[in-house]
């Protein structure tokens, strides 16, 4: 560590600010489902997964090695390309987290990795088919496959047990999501905090502090999981609620289902050093148990901004990498220009999301902001006024509720109909 200078150190504590914003926008994948089933406290789920990412971080480094030397060519990237693209990865990371968007962190720091490269050295500096083998066939893949295998299990689950809104049958499932939960934790860790080692080995590399192919050294590994367990502990509040309640309800049967099927998807790919986002590994499989169950349904609306949000991650993060490259070349008041805006911008970011804040109090809330369907909305237009002298507000329990008809004083009459409000 004696060979670091001032511009490597501000690029470090960078890339440790974006594992942190890593962290607690990816506590979701683990612990929205357990949240939301009412198998964990929101509060001890968050302890448990940071606990578990800190674990994850020292089980491989697989991935770290995919990042810190496949995706571009070292030879030539200068230190400040680095800083550039984790600018681009970090204020996409805060704009997903504020509008209550699991999208990729990985994406983001791929995008602006590349963005940063590309305005650094042109198109040259990028590895194309490292890109395409390892990061976008498994970005198509991993959701898929981990839906469909939550789709299986989850039908698989409700045909064996005959009766599984039983209270001994959920609490069983509960316990075992728990475990599943720790799981994805664990497997989120091993995956996602060796992206953060990666991108300080290669400005390591770029410095010259390390070999090209290198591991990661020690301390880089040790500061990426506390940084992306100090980010997990802190809990991406608005993107639980999200996935918890936002895409589907979901049953402790199809939570386990959902986590299990996650946790396989993303350990299986670490040990391929294959870069692939937590984040849709988790969204799928929480869709694909949600339509799993007979009577389940997924709401598609929130899907689609989630499905835009992540074919916009890459480009869009690389577009404010390349910005923030095209900055950094103009020397040294054009680094500090951009560690400016991006201090900015975050404090823009936090500001507006303090206008309604989503905590561990409020993140079960049943009041989402889901845009109404086109018949609700077609039936709230012609539906006409209360009469005048009617009660100004009822609400759908009222509207359930039946008034038994008066007792009749004549025998011989037929019962009067009952009235429904």
């Amino acid at each position: 560590m004696e060979h670091i200078t001032l511009l490597l150190a501000i690029v470090v504590v960078t890339a440790l600010v974006f594992d942190f914003t890593n962290g607690f926008h990816d506590t979701a994948n683990a612990m929205a489902t357990t949240i939301s089933t009412g198998a964990l406290k929101p509060k001890t789920a968050v302890a448990m997964s940071a606990v578990l990412n800190l674990v994850g971080a020292f089980l491989s480094v697989e991935v770290a090695k995919t990042i810190s030397g496949g995706i571009i060519n070292e030879e030539g990237i200068r230190t400040e390309v680095i800083f550039a693209a984790l600018v681009g990865a970090i204020l996409w990371n805060l704009l997903t987290w504020l509008l209550g968007l699991p999208s990729s962190s990985s994406h983001a720091l791929f995008g602006g990795l590349i963005g940063a490269a590309v305005m650094s050295a042109g198109w040259s500096a990028v590895n194309g088919s490292t890109i395409v083998t390892k990061v976008l066939i498994p970005a198509v893949a991993a959701p898929l496959v981990a839906g469909l295998a939550a789709m299986a299990a989850t039908k698989l689950t409700y045909k064996i047990k005959a009766k599984p809104e039983a209270k001994a049958t959920a609490k069983g499932y509960r316990a075992g999501q728990i475990a599943s939960a720790g799981l994805v934790s664990l497997a989120h860790g091993t995956n996602d905090a060796q992206k953060t080692m990666g991108i300080i080995t290669l400005a390591l590399v770029t410095q010259g502090v390390v070999a090209p192919g290198s591991n990661p050294p020690m301390w880089v590994i040790v500061s990426a999981g506390v940084a992306i367990a100090a980010g997990t502990y802190l809990g991406g509040w608005r993107i639980i609620r999200t996935m918890g309640k936002g895409l589907t309800d979901l049953q402790p049967q199809q939570g386990f289902a959902a986590q299990t099927s996650a946790a396989t998807v993303i350990l299986a790919s670490s040990h391929l050093g294959f870069s692939l986002s937590t984040t849709q590994s988790c969204s799928g499989a929480v869709m694909g148990a949600g339509l799993g169950r007979k009577g389940g349904v997924v709401r598609w609306s929130t899907a689609t901004r989630m499905f835009v949000a992540w074919g916009l991650t890459l480009p869009a993060a690389g577009l404010v990498g390349a910005g923030a490259e095209f900055l950094t070349k103009q020397g040294p008041w054009g680094i500090a220009a951009t560690a400016v805006l991006l201090v900015s911008g975050s404090a823009v970011i936090w500001a507006l999301s303090r206008r309604k804040p989503v905590d561990h109090h409020n993140v079960t809330a049943d009041d989402l902001d889901e845009p109404a369907g086109v018949v609700t909305t077609a039936i709230a237009a012609v539906t006409p006024p209360p009469a005048a002298g009617s009660v100004a507000a009822v609400t759908d329990e009222d509207l359930k509720t039946t008034i038994p008809a008066p007792v009749p004083t004549d025998p011989t009459a037929p019962p009067a109909p009952a009235a429904t409000v």
